[in-house]
């Protein structure tokens, strides 16, 4: 098992316990579980093109990482709109 791999498995945790928060919770909990489960997903894509020796994944994390500020954006104007 590579460094990288136990780095992700590391990240996995954390990841889970943001996706429920973001499910449940205040609003403002599931904005801040939203904007912690894009960094986390990000970070993890990053060491997965470590892990495995694939540059491609990198495009899926740079397309995260230029998704999220769109998503945060469509998200804020929901929460104040409708919540």
């Amino acid at each position: 098992m590579s460094p990288w791999t136990v780095a992700i498995l590391g990240l996995l945790p954390p990841l889970a316990l943001a996706a429920a928060l973001t499910w449940r919770g205040t609003p403002g909990q599931r904005f801040a579980a939203y904007q912690l489960v894009t960094t986390l997903g990000v970070a993890i894509l990053v060491l997965l093109t470590f892990a495995t020796d694939q540059a491609s994944v990198t495009d899926l994390a740079l397309t995260l990482v230029l998704l999220n500020l769109p998503g945060t954006l469509l998200m804020a104007v929901f929460l104040e709109r409708w919540i």
